[in-house]
């Protein structure tokens, strides 16, 4: 396994700053998911794509993934920008050599069923993933919203069958839904091309989420049991630290969260790079 952390990570970092804090921590790589406390668009991306080539030109350090904030369960008229966000980013992608793209199934349409949801983002990614095939990269749904179950997540992959079209498997939202890691990893494994580990625990102060996140191994998220299961089967992608300071700004800074997770993951007799 390859270890990576999100830019959700550190919004108050330039790009470069957190090329540097990769080598500093002992990271191998990057997701784009922030570009100095904005979000990634395919405008942002594009605006700054020289600067990005030339933050990581020799650095050690690889751009594992592009997060998207595409969503695709709407039916086909809502759906389409974000399928065409999808098709912008394609082009960047390979020319940065970033070898896949996070998508959101997001919430079904109003009056929409589960069935319906999952054919509407299967029918977005199988739309896309001809031009994800042709240029190298993967489409890959992450485990979040109406999609946090493993089994729904599943059934939207017998339906988007492309070799470029995969999973995220997301530590966190699985397991709030009552998955175990062992039906998780039955219902993911042969689409998991990417994961994202977060530890949280229960709220006691009736947030609206439920949970609390909290820094690696001190909340109830299995993920040391969900690392030893990937460990075991042989899974060799990225493990990325999705630490949310970005949309959680209370919780602490990554100067202290992201060498705290990189030590637990080592503790835990993961390989570093």
């Amino acid at each position: 396994m390859k270890l990576a952390f999100s830019t959700l990570s550190c919004p108050s970092w330039t790009l470069e700053r957190a090329v540097t804090a990769a080598r500093e921590y002992g990271y191998s790589a990057i997701e784009l998911r922030l570009i100095d406390d904005q979000t990634l668009t395919p405008a942002l991306l594009r605006a700054n794509l020289e600067r990005v080539r030339r933050a990581f030109a020799g650095s050690g350090i690889a751009i594992c993934g592009l997060g998207s904030s595409a969503r695709l369960a709407d039916n086909a008229p809502e759906r389409a920008p974000h399928e065409q966000e999808l098709r912008e980013l394609i082009p960047m992608a390979k020319s940065l050599g970033v070898p896949m793209i996070r998508v959101f199934g997001g919430n079904r349409p109003a009056g929409a069923d589960e069935a319906r949801g999952i054919t509407n983002v299967a029918a977005g990614l199988s739309t896309v993933a001809p031009m994800a095939e042709d240029a190298g990269v993967s489409l890959l749904l992450e485990t979040h919203d109406d999609f946090c179950r493993s089994e729904v997540v599943a059934r939207v992959m017998a339906q988007a069958p492309s070799p470029a079209v995969g999973v995220i498997w997301d530590s966190h939202h699985p397991f709030r839904h009552g998955d175990s890691i062992a039906l998780t990893w039955k219902n993911l494994a042969p689409r998991l091309k990417h994961v994202h580990i977060k530890d949280a625990r229960k709220s006691p102060t009736g947030k609206a989420s439920g949970w609390d996140l909290v820094l690696l191994g001190e909340g109830e998220v299995p993920v040391r049991e969900m690392l030893q299961t990937l460990k075991a089967n042989g899974y060799d992608g990225y493990v990325s630290v999705e630490w949310e300071k970005r949309w959680h700004p209370d919780i602490p800074d990554p100067e202290i969260a992201l060498p705290q997770h990189m030590a637990k993951l080592r503790e835990w007799g993961l390989p570093t790079r």
